[in-house]
Order: C-alpha cells, then structure tokens, then sequence
C-alpha cells in the first residue's frame, strides 16, 4: 500500500517535485551565467540560416497564393521587356544608317582616298590656351626651323596601321593576336556592324575589311552573332536584355602555305608488320586570331558544353559585343588611347548581350 504521507497538509511527492523544480531553475540560471556556454548558444543561433527563402517559408498559405500571383505579374513584365529591346534593335538599325555615312568619311580618311579639309581636320584640344602662349613665345624663336622640318617630315598615306594599332592597344584583342598574325591585321581598312533586316530574327554582323595582301583572297572576312530577346521559359526571371546565344563565321581562302591558323608538325611512324621507320607530315591547329572566324559553335542538342568551350564560347560573345558597342562606334578613341583610359576608370560589368544559354 502506497505511503501518502503529509507534511503541513501538503502530499510529500508534491513537496520532491517542487524541490527538484527549484534544484534545476538554479542550476540553469548557473549554467546561463557561464560565458563559454551562452558564446556557444549564441554560436549555434548564428549558424540557423536567415534567408529570404526560410522567410517565405514561414508565412500563411494565403500569402504565399498572392506571392505566387505576383511571381505570374513579373512574368508578364518580362515579356514586355522583350518586346521593349526588340523595338530597340529597330532603333539601332535605324540609326546605324546615320551614322553610316560617317563611317564610311572615316574610312576614306584612314585609308587616305581622301584628304580631309582645313576645315574637318581643326580640333581644340583641351589645354589649348596654355598652349596657345607657350606657342607664341617660341615661334619668334623656332620658326624658320618649324618650317625646314616640315618639309622634310614624312607624309605617309592615310593613317597607317590605325585598325591594328587599336588591337594592341586593347588587352581583350591583343591578347589574341599572334606575331605572325599582326603583318596580315596591317591590311585591315575597316571594321562595320551591321544589323539585321526587319522581320528577321535579331542579329548582327561583324565585317572585316582588308585591302588586297599575300594570305588570303577575301576582301572581306565576317562573324555573325544570332541573338535572342525573350524570357527563358524554365527561367525567365533571369532576362536581362538580348542575349548572344550563337554566332557563325565564315570560310578564309588561304593562299598556298599563308594559313596561320594551322601549323606543321613531322612525326615518326613505324610500321607494325615491317618495321620500318618513316616519317609523316601532319597539319595540327595553331593559335592565331584568325580562329575568330571559325567560332566553336553552342550546343542546340541539349547537351551541355564542358567548362572550357563554355567559358571559351563566352569569351567570344564578350568580344563581338565590344567589337559592336564599343571599338567600331568609337574608333579614334581606341587608337590615341583616350578610350582605354577612360574604360579604366569605369566599375567593370558584364553585358546582357554576352550572356550564354
């Protein structure tokens, strides 16, 4: 039989439990004092993960439906967002036709089929008074010997080397080009963009003008870039802009022992049955920036490329986007110089349009 003995009319389990309940409040507050043990505690609610996505997580189901139908809003933005950069491109296309004609003036004056006038050839630097005085006290001086080295100075045709000079001027080219390609890349007179036609998937083409050389019989060399404006189905809140998705280059008629973009190599053969040593010639690829015309072309199977031919297919959308937004448009700048400074002192960024599927 149970003993339910009494102390003060109070049953004596009851009295165990409220001693063992005071025993373990005190140990608590003993052990909650204890720095080593609340830098632990503090360390373990650290390490509980606070993202955005944990947030969602936690609210009503009713939120998470509208949170749902704002998701299907930002969807609907995305398309209209596409629809904005194709009417861009048509905006581009229109313009590029004005800006043509200057191009082509461009062109004439680096080539020297034209001379420029008094007039075009005037510029105000930004020093020009300093200049100016400096100027006028030394002419008393110098003149007559300004005017004997001014008729024995040079006067080369047009601007020579402009275009290669701009590809070693600019890292992102020049690390591409080879000593045995920079004698072809002297032949080149002009670089134009040109857009796609109305009602045609968007793209653009890069034109490689070279006057008549020694390697090859193309006067024109080009590169297209297919590109792509429309939210990715399985992803569309990544759309940021047109995307280059391709690009196609185009066959280089080599003369006869001119193709920089192979190279060859001897090799010794032995036959399995004879034994005999021979020794073979084979033709193995080599670097040049003349493989810029035979791009590795993306994946359209739905297979995946490996790291290198992905980052290497990235790399060749980067530079035909600068090619477009930045070395035709703003050529003179690239060849002084002025516009690699001031690319240097801009935060760099990665354009939409270089952006791989």
């Amino acid at each position: 039989m149970a003993d339910h003995s009494f102390s003060d009319g109070v049953p004596s389990d009851s009295v165990e439990a409220a001693k063992n309940a005071s025993n373990t409040e005190k140990l608590t507050d003993q052990v909650m004092q204890n720095p080593r043990v609340l830098a632990a505690l503090q360390e373990r609610l650290d390490s509980v993960p606070h993202t955005p996505s944990s947030y969602i997580e936690t609210l009503p189901k009713a939120v998470k439906r509208r949170i749902n139908a704002l998701k299907q809003l930002q969807v609907r933005c995305a398309h209209i967002e596409a629809k904005f950069y194709e009417e861009v491109h048509d905006l581009e296309r229109k313009y590029a036709a004005l800006y043509q004609p200057l191009f082509d003036k461009r062109r004439e004056f680096i080539t020297g089929d034209v001379e420029p006038t008094d007039a075009e050839s005037e510029w105000h630097s930004e020093n020009e008074e300093e200049e100016k005085l400096a100027g006028d006290m030394k002419n008393k001086v110098v003149i007559t010997e300004k005017e004997a080295a001014t008729a024995e100075e040079p006067n080369p045709k047009g601007i020579p080397e402009f275009w290669f000079t701009i590809f070693r001027n600019v890292d992102m080219l020049s690390e591409l080009v080879q000593e045995y390609d920079e004698p072809i890349l002297k032949h080149l007179q002009d670089i134009k963009v040109k857009f796609s036609d109305p009602g045609q998937p968007m793209s653009f083409v890069l034109e490689f003008h070279f006057e008549p050389n020694d390697y090859f019989t193309n006067s024109v060399l080009t590169k297209t870039y297919k590109m792509k404006s429309e939210p990715d189905k399985a992803d569309p809140f990544s759309f940021e802009g047109p995307e280059i998705v391709d690009c196609d280059g185009c066959t280089i008629d080599w003369k006869k022992g001119k193709n920089v973009t192979v190279k060859t190599i001897k090799k010794k053969q032995k036959h399995k049955g004879r034994g005999t040593v021979r020794t073979i010639t084979k033709q193995v690829p080599n670097e040049s920036f003349f493989n810029f015309f035979n791009p590795l072309k993306a994946s359209g199977d739905g297979e995946s490329l490996d790291e290198d031919s992905e980052f290497t297919l990235a790399s060749d959308f980067e530079i035909g986007h600068f090619f477009r937004e930045r070395i035709v448009p703003r050529a003179v700048l690239y060849f002084t110089g002025e516009a690699i400074e001031d690319d240097d002192n801009k935060e760099p960024s990665q354009p939409a349009e270089c952006k791989q599927q």
